[in-house]
This record gives C-alpha cells, sequence and structure tokens, in this order.
C-alpha cells in the first residue's frame, strides 16, 4: 500500500499550509522554549526508569519525564479521568494553542481535525489492570482506569479540554510513525480546505509491556542511546507528546501569526516485509513519494531527522536507503539519542525539532556519539549543536510492520511587503 496525493500547493483548490503553534511533553524540556533549549544543549533525558517496577531487568534506563504536572495545563477535564498518555496530548495541545496565539473560543465556530498517532495508547493503564488481574482477578479492577484505555481518548481529550465541537478526532495506530502519519492527515485536510486548522501530532506514556518487549527483543541499551555509533547498543524507550498547529498560510498571514515552517509534502507506505525489520526498499520508496509529494528534489534537502533508533538493524537499514535516494546524503541526526523512543510520540516531536531548526537556523546534535559506523557513513552532527542556513528538512518515521512516514518542511520567509 502506498499514498501518493497531487504535488504542489499551487494547484486549484489547493492552500499552502504552515505550522504556527508547537507543543511540547518531553523527557528534555516542556514547552516549546525549553524543548529548543534542550535541543541546543544536547540534553539526555536518560534516567533510572521510575514509572513501573524494573525488577528483574539487568538494566533499566529509559527517557521517563519527571516534571510533568497535568494541571499546569488541562483546566477543562479533571486529570484524573485521563490516562497519562491522554494528559500528555490534551497538555501538549493546550500549549500549542497559546503558543499558535489562537484563542479556543474563537476556534468553535470553524471546522477543524484533530488527529495524534500512538503506539500504545493507554498502555500503561492495561499494565496495572493486568497486574491486578493476575493477583486478585477482574474484580479488583479500578473502574477509572478501565474507562481510560481507549486509545480514540487520545484526541477527544484534545477536543474535549479545548471544547471543539466541530472537529473530526482521530486517533492513527501506526506505532512508531504515527506521528508523521497524524500530521500528513492534518496537512490533506488543511491544504483542500476540509479544515481550517488541525492539532497533529503524536502521543505515548512509558509502560512495563512495550519495555518488556523490546528488551526480550535485545534491543534496549544499558545506558545510552548512541545512533549511527559503532559501539551502539540499542534504544531507550522514553514517553511524551507533541502536537503542532497548521492552518492555512492566508489565515496565518492574515492573524500576524509567528510561522515556523511550511509543511511542503509527505509520503506513506506500508510494505508489510517483516514484523520488526526495516526493509531498506521500502523506505527508500517513501522517502521518494515525500519527495514527490512536496515537488523537492533530493539535491534541495538540508537536513534529514531520522528515525535513527540506535538498533544495528534500523540504523544500516535507514543510512543505506538513504544513500540510496540521496547519493551523498545531507547531514543526518537522530534525537532519539536525546529524547529515546518515544514511539507514537517519536516523530510528531521530531517534526517539531525539524521546524524549530528551520525557524532557529541550527542542526541538533546526535548526542553519545564516539566513531561513526562504517556501514551507517552519516554526518550525524556528533554532540553539539551546529548553526545553519536551512531551506528544507526531512523527518523520517519507520514503524514496525513495515509502516513507514516522512514529512517534508520548508523554512518560510515572509515577503518584503508581508514583513512591512
Amino acid at each position: 500500500m502506498s499514498a501518493v496525493h497531487d504535488a504542489g500547493p499551487e494547484a486549484p483548490g489547493r492552500h499552502r499550509v504552515v505550522l504556527t503553534g508547537l507543543g511540547v511533553v518531553s523527557s528534555i524540556g516542556l514547552g516549546v522554549k525549553e524543548f529548543l533549549e534542550g535541543l541546543k544543549e544536547g540534553r539526555s533525558g536518560a534516567r533510572p526508569i521510575t514509572v513501573f517496577d524494573t525488577e528483574g531487568f539487568a538494566h533499566a534506563n529509559g527517557c521517563e519525564i519527571v516534571e510533568f504536572e497535568p494541571l499546569d495545563w488541562i483546566r477543562t477535564l479533571e486529570a484524573e479521568q485521563l490516562g497519562r498518555a491522554a494528559q500528555f496530548s490534551a497538555a501538549a495541545a493546550r500549549m500549542a494553542l497559546e503558543d499558535a496565539g489562537l484563542d479556543a473560543a474563537d476556534l468553535r465556530g470553524r471546522r477543524g481535525l484533530i488527529s495524534i498517532g500512538t503506539t500504545d495508547g493507554e498502555s500503561y493503564d492495561l499494565d496495572q489492570l493486568v497486574e491486578a488481574e493476575i493477583k486478585g482477578g477482574p474484580e479488583t479492577f479500578d473502574p477509572m482506569a478501565a474507562r481510560r484505555i481507549p486509545a480514540g481518548r487520545l484526541s477527544v481529550a484534545i477536543a474535549q479540554e479545548l471544547e471543539l465541537a466541530d472537529v473530526e478526532a482521530v486517533t492513527v495506530p501506526t506505532a512508531c510513525a504515527a506521528g508523521n502519519y497524524a500530521i500528513g492527515y492534518g496537512f490533506d485536510a488543511v491544504r483542500s480546505g476540509e479544515a481550517d486548522y488541525a492539532f497533529c501530532g503524536g502521543a505515548d506514556a512509558m509502560c512495563r509491556k512495550t519495555f518488556t518487549g523490546f528488551y526480550r527483543l535485545g534491543t534496549i541499551a544499558p545506558e545510552h542511546c548512541r545512533p549511527f555509533d559503532a559501539d551502539r547498543k540499542g534504544i531507550l524507550t522514553g514517553e511524551g507528546a507533541g502536537v503542532l498547529v497548521l492552518e492555512r498560510l492566508e489565515s496565518a498571514l492574515e492573524r500576524g501569526a509567528t510561522i515556523y515552517a511550511e509543511v511542503l509534502g509527505y509520503g506513506l507506505n506500508c510494505d508489510a516485509h517483516h514484523q520488526v525489520a526495516p526493509n531498506r526498499a521500502s523506505v527508500a520508496r517513501c522517502m521518494e513519494l515525500a519527495l514527490d509529494n512536496a515537488g523537492v528534489k533530493p539535491a534541495e534537502v538540508d537536513l534529514i531527522s531520522a528515525h535513527g533508533t540506535g538498533t544495528k538493524a534500523n540504523d544500516i537499514t535507514e543510512a543505506g536507503a538513504i544513500r540510496e535516494v540521496f547519493g551523498t546524503p545531507p547531514r543526518t541526526v537522530s534525537m532519539k539519542s536525546m529524547l529515546g523512543h518515544s514511539m507514537g510520540a517519536a516523530s510528531a516531536l521530531g517534526a517539531i525539532g525539524c521546524a524549530l531548526a528551520l525557524a532557529h537556523r541550527f542542526i541538533p546534535p546526535t548526542i553519545n556519539h564516539v566513531t561513526t559506523d562504517p556501514e551507517c557513513d552519516v554526518d550525524c552532527v556528533p554532540n553539539q549543536a551546529v548553526e545553519a542556513d536551512l531551506r528544507v528538512v526531512q523527518n523520517n518515521g519507520l514503524a514496525f510492520g513495515g509502516n513507514n512516514a516522512v514529512v517534508l518542511l520548508g523554512r518560510y520567509d515572509r515577503p518584503e511587503e508581508e514583513a512591512c
């Protein structure tokens, strides 16, 4: 399966789509300002996991969020009625709304879209329910935890928290590529005029189930995530949410909004090659689809935010696919070296990092790097951010089951007559 859309934002009935608000819940910072500082500093979110019991595991570092207070952001709903992932999602949406300078009351009379990607939904609560059933039977279930389970609440909670009525609220379950899928869905809706605005991105909370699954696969790193490094040991599981506000360019200009970046296009495919192993040809094809959709030539891409998990197979496969498409690759970084793998939030947080890189003209580093694996052979901007005059950036999201999603963003330079 693949998706290719009519290229070119200037086609009849097509609107240019821009990013005007960013909301971030991450292990390296809450809110766009702290997240930007974390990316520039090369901050690490790695720490011992405390959100669930790690007894019996030889190592249990992760990128857990430890300073999140839901009541700082969740003002309409009762926070305890939301699962951890839905709290992240609703909080990030509130941050994005405020960052965009929008008033929720003004949005209530306009048609909107909410699309949030996820890998696990509310598996943290599922963990607790399974434990309760094993210890005491289903009659010991916490009813509130059971009500928090449906993954659809990750998007619906945003509509409820912001009191938006005329919206479509969709949760996209395409695992670790889901954030990019959700952005593509929002892009299509706004570009076509089907929606006036979109809140899109991804959210996931750490859970024992996912950590254990990766641990059993032998892909959990003992201490640090080291993408593209010759001595990389695997991923660190993480958590968080990234929500982006998309709107038409003319709308953003009319209200004098800050424009972080323009969404140029995206590509999707699913090769179903293997349950967990990426397929190089399919990854390369997805990048080609995104470039074609955006009307961008490979030589015009200045930076790739790689999926970059830090596993042997992913990094070699992804780097090979990049060389296949680009020849000599542009600089290729992995924000997971800082954030860990935040599952459904990963490519959403990556897209936010890309937008900030365009707006602030820098490249985030790949931290924990010592020696580049010759089989990867990319300039991963090791350990320190660098200044860069970026025009076009590519954000990769690859997922189990062969689900791939790639988003292209471009810098928006306001014409002189508009800037005056």
